[in-house]
């Protein structure tokens, strides 16, 4: 049967030696392809940037406050409505959260009620809930540091890292690709085509590790032989995505000239965090337990996650990757992790990314995408973004040893993109390297990807539930 194969854990020597060098050829083919296709793209000409409109002064004192508290407090229930209903269609809770901040905007609200559109979310309150939003997603993405779990790698280092890579080096390259026919029309010329193929194949190339997560959990599937797997292959993604994004930020804030030293610095920043940081996080977060947690442990965190995010900020990246690195560092099963994760997950994610779904909801004019043409290039952006995140993983983990059947559901389950392709979005908008429409039509992407995950699982693996009981005697306990 298609689950008898050998599984990645068994590889001998030789068939790592294999998987070795199918890596390595990946690796050095898709280096070449994106030279070839930078080669040509850098003969593009896209046309002149658009006037952006005049957004109004920023609101003052009591008016902004009145105006920020009223658009949380209509994105956070119009948000848990919403996730009540897709949980009820069978779809993850965060697709009702980020449909409510497109709904309440300009997209849905805008056009059906302007009036009431403009008063629970103007313009001139933008720059608030842009650093209330900025914030949230910086300890967002410390929680997300902190559930990595390296012992899913144990084991399984080899394929896992095979697996993972191939599932982003086939979505980076063929969004590489797509980017020679989308900068022209969808780009503008003050955006270098190096920075905007790099950032298509990026955005292209992310899974939600948390939402793919809580989609195996709630399935009960994190216990079995393909929800480890996933697991893993997710987690050794998401680090190598926000490495790969730190460098394109890089590249698009210093021009290519300047991103090398971007690199060098953000390298030396990593390289410092493991070496340096997580020997003494490990140390500090040993000597606590949960009834010892005070509130000056609680401040050096904190503080250090200021500090880390500051520095990232400092070198040239985004604030995001300094926070998730500082949550990578720190033992996922300590003491502190379990604090943190226990204390901040509701307030994060209940009360503070509201406010970054807001904006999201904001910047995605899906308005913007009208006529058969613009309806077709978002369909072609989530056709590449499926074909290369699916197939990708679908063709390495089939040649490392896992059946058909799983290694579909395998591909099913990293095509997951949900709130981490939102934040590289965002980061991308901010930068400059993506036009409005554009993103409307990479958050489509988005919603479209992760909605499909499930269906497709139900397909896949019918009888996943029942198996779990049998697959959790040979597999380590791990959790989301």
């Amino acid at each position: 049967m298609d689950g008898t194969r050998t599984h990645p854990a068994a590889d001998t020597a030789s068939n790592r030696l294999q998987v070795t060098a199918a890596y390595g050829l990946m690796l050095v083919t898709t280096a070449g392809a994106f030279l070839l296709i930078r080669g040509y793209g850098e003969t593009l000409i896209a046309p002149p940037p658009d006037t952006p409109p005049h957004a109004g002064r920023p609101a003052e004192g009591s008016d902004a406050l009145l105006h920020v508290l009223l658009a949380l407090a209509a994105v956070v229930a119009t948000g848990q409505v919403l996730a009540k209903l897709f949980v009820y269609l069978g779809q993850p809770p965060v697709i009702g959260e980020v449909v409510a901040g497109i709904v309440l905007g300009p997209s849905l609200l805008g056009r059906v009620a302007p009036p009431v559109s403009a008063y629970l979310l103007p313009e001139s309150v933008a720059p608030y809930l842009g650093i209330l939003a900025q914030l949230s997603v910086v300890l967002y993405m410390f929680l997300v540091g902190l559930e990595l779990n390296p012992a899913l790698l144990r084991g399984r280092v080899h394929a896992t890292v095979a697996i993972a890579h191939a599932s982003m080096l086939a979505p980076f390259l063929l969004g590489a690709a797509l980017a020679l026919g989308l900068y022209p029309r969808l780009s503008s010329n003050d955006v270098p085509f190096t920075s905007f193929a790099l950032f298509l194949g990026v955005a292209l190339s992310v899974t939600a590790f948390p939402v793919l997560a809580r989609i195996l959990t709630d399935r009960r599937m994190h216990r079995t032989r393909l929800g480890v797997v996933a697991l893993a292959c997710a987690a050794t993604g998401d680090v190598t995505a926000w490495c790969l994004l730190a460098f394109v930020a890089g590249v698009a804030q210093a021009r290519v000239g300047g991103a090398l030293v971007v690199g060098l610095l953000t390298l030396a920043y990593a390289a410092f965090m493991v070496l340096v940081v997580r020997p003494v996080a490990t140390r500090f977060v040993g000597r606590l337990d949960e009834a010892r947690l005070t509130r000056g442990a609680v401040a050096v965190v904190f503080v250090a996650l200021l500090l880390s995010a500051l520095a990232t900020e400092l070198i040239g990246v985004h604030a995001i990757f300094g926070a998730f690195l500082l949550g990578a560092v720190v033992p996922h099963d300590s003491a502190v992790a379990r604090a943190f994760t226990h204390k901040l997950e509701d307030l994060v994610t209940v009360l503070l990314l509201p406010a970054f779904f807001a904006i999201t909801g904001m910047r995605a004019q899906v308005g913007l995408v009208s006529g058969v043409g613009p309806w077709l290039m978002c369909g072609l952006i989530i056709l590449v973004a499926t074909v290369g995140k699916f197939g990708g993983t679908l063709i390495s983990a089939r040649l490392t040893g896992l059946g058909w059947r799983e290694s579909a559901a395998l591909g099913a389950l990293m095509n997951t993109r949900g709130l981490m392709e939102l934040i590289v979005l965002n980061v991308g908008l901010d930068l400059g390297v993506i036009s409005p429409v554009l993103f409307a039509m990479m958050v489509l992407m988005a919603l479209a990807t992760t909605m499909a995950t499930t269906p497709l699982l139900l397909v896949l693996t019918p009888k996943a539930p029942s198996e779990a009981a049998g697959d959790r005697q040979g597999c380590p306990a791990t959790g989301p």
